[in-house]
């Protein structure tokens, strides 16, 4: 396979899952493939136990759904596909139908960068079933391992208070796509930088990266390791001192330093891979600093999350450098976010809308019904509550904001707080209308959302809750719904 060739194309059209198919073919036989439709993205549980998530993934799809069509040799694909009695998947008919297709839904989605919740729908795609259902697959994919990995960063960059997380994930990421896509989201997260150089290119992210232990057992001691080191790259020497024994690799990488000031450079800083962090940190910058090494910095590795580098921060650690990589490209404690898309209102045979709604024994899983709109309110220096709403139905203020899992939890919202619509456009009538802004505008964004968040919301064990709740209207539609269906 030539992956340039036959993986990453212009477009991924089959990137989706097989029932997006045979569902499209059941809504066109059907005569119902240009009813429209309503479906919203959204995800239904706190993403690792914490009290936000950070958006992120929707230029991804952007650029996915600009580039919507099937190709013939798609199409001849498809039309290959055989059910279990050895007759075609799909018709002949249908596939013509594919290849005449364009994209032509509306679709609004919260921007990357901003901090979201449970519940709230992240995309809201409006238009004809068939293409409203084909999209699905994609916009998942795309989405939910980007917010996900965002999130992830976001809570590793607090627990660093400041200093500068490195993201170093791609050797143990999920393959060529998990890399990159775990490169950008950490960035947009907080990480200041990315091991992976592909992403730099592709992103224009800033790149860093020294030396491995295997560049010092190529030589006959360490000193010589370092020397030779800081010969090829003066400007950037920070070196691995835990090959053999970590407080005498410092009192080399100092030698090395001498060495370096006396050429008009200096010791960029030394990195630990290895051992009792809090406790070598602490003695190397002892040691650095008695040898006038001050501005030396101390970068530190060797699985790091957001749980330890707080502990070793607890511990007095004198680390100002973080290289994170394994547990944050990962997601390990938590590695699929779980964000789901689902079918909320749909024309019927007059072109009246519907509402729908998904029955479970879950409360949590039964979705919001309507043509959702999230309406966020603040008072200016911190950010209070969301409001879903149902564009259709509307409402006035003041009003109340209800968990959709729990009608007890109530939130009084006043007129006088400052609001906005959260979900915003990105295509109308298939054309896109969104200006997409540079990485760097939406790493700002995230940052500043972040601000806006109360600390009882950001802090690790037992996170207050932001409110979020659905008004009050359409709180009681759902359950007017919920009630009339189960009585059938």
């Amino acid at each position: 396979m030539n992956l340039n060739k036959d993986l990453y194309r212009a477009h991924l059209v089959l990137l989706t899952d097989l029932y997006q198919l045979t569902m499209a073919q059941g809504f066109w036989k059907k005569g119902i493939a240009e009813r429209n439709a309503v479906f919203h993205l959204y995800f239904r549980n706190p993403v690792f136990k914490g009290g936000y998530a950070i958006s992120c993934g929707l230029q991804y799809a952007v650029d996915w759904l600009e580039n919507f069509h099937f190709e013939p040799d798609d199409l001849d694909y498809l039309s290959s596909l055989r059910n279990p009695d050895g007759t075609a998947l799909l018709d002949r008919d249908f596939l013509q139908h594919l290849g005449n297709l364009k994209f032509t839904c509306d679709v609004d989605a919260i921007e990357e960068g901003r901090v979201v919740f449970p519940q709230e729908p992240l995309v809201r795609v409006r238009g004809p079933i068939l293409q409203a259902q084909l999209v699905e697959t994609f916009l998942l994919n795309a989405i939910n391992f980007q917010t996900l990995i965002a999130t992830k960063a976001a809570r590793i960059c607090y627990a660093a208070k400041g200093d500068p997380v490195l993201e170093f994930g791609l050797r143990r990421a999920q393959g060529i796509d998990g890399g990159l896509s775990a490169s950008r989201a950490s960035y947009v997260g907080g990480c200041v930088a990315t091991s992976n150089v592909l992403a730099g290119k592709i992103f224009e992210i800033p790149v860093r990266g020294t030396h491995a232990h295997s560049w010092v057992m190529a030589f006959a001691s360490e000193t010589e390791a370092f020397e030779a080191f800081a010969a090829s790259h003066p400007g950037n020497a920070v070196f691995l001192v835990d090959t053999y024994n970590t407080l005498k690799g410092v009192e080399r990488a100092i030698e090395v330093g001498h060495k370096l000031r006396a050429k008009g450079y200096d010791l960029a800083g030394i990195r630990l891979d290895s051992g009792d962090l809090a406790y070598l940190s602490i003695e190397a910058r002892r040691i650095l600093d008695e040898a006038g090494f001050e501005n030396t910095s101390i970068a530190a590795s060797n699985d790091l999350d957001e749980y330890l580098i707080k502990s070793l921060k607890e511990q007095g650690a004198r680390i100002n450098i973080w290289g994170v990589g394994t547990n944050l490209v990962s997601a390990s404690d938590q590695p699929a976010l779980g964000g789901v898309y689902k079918l909320t209102a749909f024309q019927n045979e007059k072109g009246e809308w519907e509402h729908k709604v998904k029955l479970s024994e879950q409360a949590g899983k039964i979705n919001i019904p309507g043509v959702l709109q999230v309406k966020r309110f603040s008072d200016g220096k911190t950010i209070l509550g969301d409001m879903i709403f149902d564009e259709n139905m509307g409402f006035g203020l003041p009003a109340t904001i209800i968990d959709p899992a729990d009608f007890t939890k109530r939130k009084e919202i006043l007129p006088q707080w400052d609001s906005e619509d959260l979900l915003v456009p990105v295509f109308r009538a298939g054309k896109c209308v969104y200006q997409r802004p540079a990485l760097d505008e939406i790493k700002r964004r995230a940052r500043n959302e972040l601000a806006l968040l109360h600390p009882t919301i950001k802090r690790f064990e037992n996170p207050h809750n932001y409110p979020v709740g659905l008004e009050e209207n359409l709180f009681q539609t759902r359950a007017d719904m919920v009630l009339k269906m189960k009585k059938n």
